[in-house]
């Protein structure tokens, strides 16, 4: 077991920004050749931003390294650049507007352009684009002085904006001269856009703070913010990045910067609202007003394992309503079988057969498949009936409001890592919005006195076009974004080529993606503690030990990996998905409630939908999305176990080290790569070690997910989720007789301490995959059982219809209508508008619900069988298509599914008309649930498909 790790020197900075500008690559003919690139042109400014790159030769080639307190943002992957030549910005090409280019097949010409001779729209798009930053740029200072921003006296002050990688411009342009300007100190840190505030206001500020502290770094706002104060303006880019402002004391002025440029100047104006806010507060005293901002209560922070933090901590009761919850599910599930065992003792008596009885063999079955019915009608009742003073409520594994938050002066707050992994999602639809949202948190927790970092786990960057994975790079590097490409999946590798084998395992591969980029991690820090630190070790040492580090990775790996930026992982991980949205301010609270309760590995939160269209079936899995979330949250708070769905969750990184881990090819892994549902087995293995996962709901539906928007999409993920569920449950059949039918994780899931209530609550939501799964076959055998041998089967039977009728009963009726009551209960939605919301929806999962049986019986087979069976990753971005290639993509993925509903539909008209009299089927109670089964197998890919109903061709 490796030891702990975290982040080391959570003070960030940026002095080696500077340095990936000045670093040169001239290796790429020694590349290997599946890296082997051309040569990037030489920019402006007469230096190459070359990466580090791998020669062939057992060196790495690279850029030069400049010590910073932020490790890892400079280092860059093995043939990173020169990913083919690039027109820079006022160059044009040989071939101007107008000029016409010939087909090598015949002499047709092309014009260039739509636009008349002369049009400016004609010229070159770069030199266009310089035209406009320039324009922009005038702008923005034009702006700038109109506020009064500026003297127009001083030459620190002015505009900055990039124009692309190594390209920057300002305005007045007499500050590019200057040596440790604003345009100097921009171009290191490497930001989209940048300006200066001089005013009275700041003036101020930092006079008052220099009379009375030189030694006061941050200036103090409301909210529980602060501005951080570097001491001269070449101390800039050693500042932290994701605050987007900085105090200047010795020139005395405030520089702020931004993303997106259109964006700065209201950033500006609210910071300055701030600031006069400060000054006008009753409290003058710099220290006292930072003691009384909001969140930050008084709170003894010790270490976390500590018998005072214990102590401290607020008391957090188990809800006891949940185990009445299942006791009363019990009750429900246990009369219901012996209602059916009184009914055979009473045939039997009367007829003396007793072989009737081996109908008993099949009640643990009736019991595990049944479960989940009678727990959602007694949950439905407690949701009418029951106490919902819970849901606002703390509790063990509930957290309805924020926790205490910890004192920054006493204790330094928890460095946490984003992980993110991707795969071949849009970089501007998807990647982009969601790094600009969890950069805002990062900038809120900031400017809270902590410190993160993201850290992408890209599984496309090696598969997708030169093109697009250098955007990635840019992309990366322009937000400080540390990211681990792993090698394409190669199990039959070409030798004499110089490739070697390497397997993506795993049918989802989210799982091996995010142990590769964890192991990746791992070693740069099993290299870093051999590192003999000396006394004055400072951050300016730490990066530079870890640059080294990583290069001796990447050396090692011989090209093979891909990595750059800073990889090292903190305290605690955040895991989002690659379409999430995150709230500006969850972290404080989030490692608070981690730091207070060392006995939770998982904090799992609730969640929004983020929709992407205005389709019908991403606004009906939005709806169900919500229903779920719901539900958990009412579950959970009523003392119910909590989930983990694999995104949106803090999780500890010293719990994942010390009782997640496992050896597996050699070396550490955490999330199994054997299991489909890798979160679920990761729930259970914590759990079985005896940590425990908590349920937060104070963030309401700030974090936000994506949702399916397609129909395939949806029914992959109940499929992963079923074949996931059995590979929990049972071996494959083959190993039955020497293994036995059960998995050891399920054994020991048995086994452990889990209380009952929570063991029988999981058993229950596994056993609906089951129970959707047989639906088919069983309406097809109740078919002829109710058809041919009415009046002769065995009262113990309860026939399709009877149980079609109680789901319309609970789930339909009562669960829609206890929804809407809950919701109305806790102040979430109106009475009304809540039963005609619920309501809206119920054809839309009448067909959904009722047309995924045969899929999952199929999942669940191809577990059992070792039949393969893959599943890439849900679609981010919506996509076009046309009606006709709509048809023929349903024809090849649901062809055996309409074989089915062809079948099933031409034996009911065969048992309604044709069959010989005494065998003709025309009872309702028989027909009706076959008819509903093909029905609504056939509707679902026909009329849950916007691409198909649209009719756009």
């Amino acid at each position: 077991m490796k030891a702990f790790r975290s982040y080391f020197s959570p003070i960030p900075a940026a002095a080696e920004r500077d340095g990936r500008r000045a670093r040169k690559s001239n290796e790429d003919d020694k590349l290997p050749k599946q890296q082997r690139e051309k040569p990037s042109e030489q920019r402006s400014t007469g230096s190459s931003s070359g990466p580090a790159t791998y020669d062939g030769s057992g060196a790495v080639t690279p850029r030069s390294v400049t010590p910073s307190p932020m490790p890892g943002r400079t280092l860059t992957v093995p043939g990173a650049a020169h990913h083919g030549s690039r027109k820079q910005n006022g160059q044009s090409t040989p071939s101007t507007a107008g000029s016409t280019k010939r087909s090598t097949a015949g002499s047709y010409s092309f014009r260039n352009s739509i636009f008349p001779a002369g049009d400016a729209r004609n010229s070159d798009s770069g030199a266009m684009a310089k035209v406009r930053n320039h324009m922009m740029v005038n702008s923005l200072f034009e702006q700038m002085c109109r506020k009064q921003y500026s003297t127009g006296v001083d030459p620190y002050e002015g505009v900055v904006l990039k124009e692309s990688r190594g390209n920057f411009i300002c305005y007045p342009p007499q500050m590019a001269a200057i040596p440790n300007s604003l345009y100097a100190m921009i171009m290191q840190m490497n930001v989209r856009c940048a300006m200066t505030i001089n005013t009275h206001v700041v003036r101020t500020i930092l006079n008052g703070i220099s009379r009375r502290d030189e030694s006061i770094n941050f200036v103090p706002l409301p909210d529980g913010l602060r501005v951080q104060i570097i001491r001269t303006m070449s101390d800039l880019p050693k500042g932290q990045l994701h605050q987007f402002a900085a105090f200047i004391e010795d020139v005395k002025i405030l520089v702020v910067w931004a993303d997106e440029p259109d964006k700065i100047l209201s950033w500006a104006e609210d910071l300055e609202k701030k600031l006069i806010e400060l000054i006008w507060s009753t409290n003058n005293d710099a220290d006292e007003d930072e003691g009384d901002e909001k969140g930050n209560v008084t709170t003894n922070v010790q270490e976390v394992d500590g018998y005072a933090l214990e102590q401290a901590n607020e008391h957090r009761p188990v809800r006891l309503e949940s185990a009445c919850i299942v006791a009363l599910t019990m009750v429900l599930c246990v009369t219901c079988l012996g209602l059916g065992w009184r009914a055979l003792a009473y045939e039997a008596s009367v007829d003396g057969s007793y072989i009737r009885f081996a109908l008993l063999a099949v009640s643990p079955v009736q019991f595990f498949v049944s479960l989940f019915f009678f727990q959602t009608l007694a949950g439905n009742l407690f949701q009418v009936f029951g106490p919902i003073s819970s849901v606002d409520n703390n509790s063990k594994y509930y957290s309805g409001k924020p926790p205490q938050r910890l004192d920054r002066h006493q204790h330094a707050l928890p460095h946490v890592t984003f992980q993110m992994p991707v795969y071949k999602e849009g970089l501007a639809a998807v990647i982009k919005p969601t790094v600009v949202s969890v950069k805002q948190a990062i900038s809120t927790y900031e400017m809270q006195g902590g410190t993160a970092n993201i850290f992408v786990n890209d599984d496309g960057m090696q598969l997708i076009s030169e093109e697009e994975a250098q955007a990635r790079r840019d992309f990366y590097d322009e937000h400080n974004i540390g990211w681990v490409a792993r090698p394409p999946h190669n199990p039959k590798p070409n030798l004499e080529a110089g490739e070697t084998v390497f397997l993506r395992r795993g049918k989802f591969k989210k799982a091996s993606n995010m142990n590769y980029a964890l192991h990746t991690s791992n070693r740069v820090e099993d290299k870093l503690s051999k590192i003999n630190r000396i006394g004055n070790w400072t951050n300016d040492h730490e990066t530079a030990a870890y640059q080294q580090c990583l290069n001796e990775v990447l050396r090692e790996d011989e090209g093979r990996t891909w990595a750059e930026g800073n990889i090292r992982v903190g305290d605690y991980i955040l895991l989002i998905d690659s379409d999430t949205r995150v709230p500006s301010d969850c972290l404080l609270d989030a490692v608070s409630e981690m730091e207070q309760s060392p006995e939770v590995a998982i904090l799992q939160f609730a969640s929004g939908v983020m929709n992407v269209s205005d389709s019908f079936f991403e606004g009906g899995v939005t709806w169900f999305t919500n229903l779920i979330y719901t539900a958990i949250t009412f579950a959970v708070a009523c003392g119910d176990a909590c989930p983990f769905v694999g995104h949106n969750a803090m999780l500890r990184w010293q719990s994942l080290q010390d009782a997640a881990s496992f050896e597996e090819d050699g070396y550490e892994k955490y999330w199994s790569e054997s299991h489909v549902s890798e979160d679920f087995d990761m729930a259970l293995r914590l759990q079985c070690a005896g940590y425990s996962l908590r349920y937060a709901s104070y963030t309401g539906e700030g974090f936000k997910e994506g949702v399916s928007l397609t129909v395939y999409d949806e029914l992959a993920r109940w499929e992963k989720y079923a074949y996931g569920c059995n590979e929990l449950l049972f071996h494959p059949l083959r190993f039955w007789v020497i293994h036995g039918p059960f998995t050891p994780l399920f054994r020991k899931f048995l086994g452990s301490s889990i209380a009952l209530p929570k063991k029988l609550t999981i058993c229950a939501y596994i056993g609906t995959y089951y129970a959707i799964g047989a639906a088919w076959s069983l309406s097809l055998m109740n078919y002829f059982l109710t058809g041919w041998f009415e009046g002769f089967y065995d009262k113990y039977y309860l026939d399709s219809f009877g149980i079609y009728c109680s789901i319309i009963v609970v789930f339909t009726a009562l669960g829609n209508f206890s929804l809407a009551i809950l919701r109305y209960r806790t102040n979430k939605q109106n009475l009304l508008t809540g039963l005609i919301d619920n309501l809206k929806w119920i054809p839309m999962f009448t067909i959904f619900l009722g047309g995924i049986s045969i899929h999952i019986t199929q999942a669940i087979l191809c577990h059992f069988l070792e039949i393969d069976m893959v599943w890439g990753a849900t679609a981010k971005e919506v996509e076009e298509v046309h009606f006709g290639q709509e048809i023929v993509r349903i024809l090849k993925r649901f062809k055996f599914t309409f074989l089915y509903c062809f079948l099933m539909t031409g034996l009911i008209v065969a048992g309604w008309f044709f069959f010989p009299h005494p065998w003709k089927i025309q009872k309702l109670y028989s027909v009706y649930p076959l008819a509903s089964m093909a029905a609504t197998h056939f509707a679902l890919p026909v009329l849950l498909n916007p691409a198909l109903m649209m009719f756009t061709w």
